[in-house]
């Protein structure tokens, strides 16, 4: 109901821009340049986290990038979606790029498989973006998920640039976190292992060889896409290795929204397996995607 009511507000009342406070826009030229021009980069925080993807993002996380993902996120400023997700979308794109170059296989990102191809060539199987999800109390308390929204923004903009893709929210938290506000690297990752699960049903989704990204709205220390990246590789590796998990897939979509619906399934986890031991396993590792890190993680644009 909020944010629906969020929706209608943003259409009838003016509104100041959210980057740098300029009148009645809700998205100044002087923002949009900023979140439209730069070169995306890789990002790799220090200390880098275990099983942390290949991340690009498209901006540091500062100044008017900073405010209008707050804005988006807890203020509700919900006609920013669309920029950002236009933003994601090139993101993506440069992890894509990427792929070609460090990955020889299917699956999770990889940029063989099913359908494979050059970058901008058409592929048969829709390239899934995968949101971080939020926690639920998170999510009741701004009234709506930013971080799918947002994705939802990503994968129409790619659809329209000529790349399918689809939103496939198959992550999902499996116990309580903490506020991750005020801890440092350490602390995100030990208040976040182990917290994330694929819904029942997911499985089949990644289990088909479809090209995965992760996304995020801000990467700092990367404990959340390492987290993330870890319950995607899980799952898949556990069909891999001869699980006998069954899914009876029954999937709705409305408004491009997917909500996937399943009886729970148990399947053996291999957390703390080496990534070694399991054939392929650079290929199995998703890409991740988001709009903005810190300056100091961002690699150095050659162009």
């Amino acid at each position: 109901m909020r944010g629906w009511w969020q929706d209608l507000t943003d259409l009838v009342l003016p509104a100041d821009c959210a980057g740098c406070g300029a009148p009645r826009t809700a998205l100044c030229p002087r923002c949009r340049a900023t979140l439209d021009g730069g070169v995306p980069r890789r990002a790799r925080p220090v200390p880098e986290p275990a099983g942390l993807p290949v991340v690009h993002a498209v901006a540091p996380y500062a100044a008017e990038v900073r405010a209008l993902l707050l804005a988006h996120k807890e203020r509700g400023a919900l006609a920013l979606a669309a920029a950002l997700g236009v933003a994601l979308a090139r993101a993506v794109r440069a992890g894509l790029g990427s792929g070609a170059e460090e990955a020889g296989g299917g699956g999770l990102g990889g940029a063989g498989g099913a359908g494979a191809g050059p970058v901008g060539q058409s592929w048969r199987e829709p390239l899934l973006l995968v949101p971080v999800p939020s926690a639920r109390w998170a999510v009741r308390a701004r009234g709506h998920d930013p971080v799918r929204r947002m994705a939802l923004a990503a994968a129409r903009e790619l659809r329209r640039t000529g790349t399918p893709a689809r939103v496939a929210a198959v992550l999902r938290q499996r116990r309580a976190v903490a506020d991750q506000t005020g801890l440092d690297a350490p602390g995100r990752l030990a208040n976040l292992a182990g917290a994330l699960e694929v819904t029942a049903g997911g499985g089949r989704l990644l289990g088909d060889g479809r090209r995965v990204v992760l996304v995020d709205d801000l990467m700092t220390t990367g404990a959340s896409l390492a987290e993330a990246a870890r319950a995607l590789r899980e799952t898949v590796m556990s069909g891999a290795n001869g699980g006998t998990a069954v899914y009876r897939a029954i999937t709705r979509e409305g408004r491009e929204e997917r909500r996937i619906s399943e009886e729970q399934e148990r399947t053996e986890s291999v957390h703390g397996a080496p990534e070694k031991a399991v054939p392929n396993a650079r290929a199995r590792m998703p890409r991740a995607a988001v709009i903005a890190a810190p300056a100091d993680s961002l690699e150095i644009a050659r162009n």
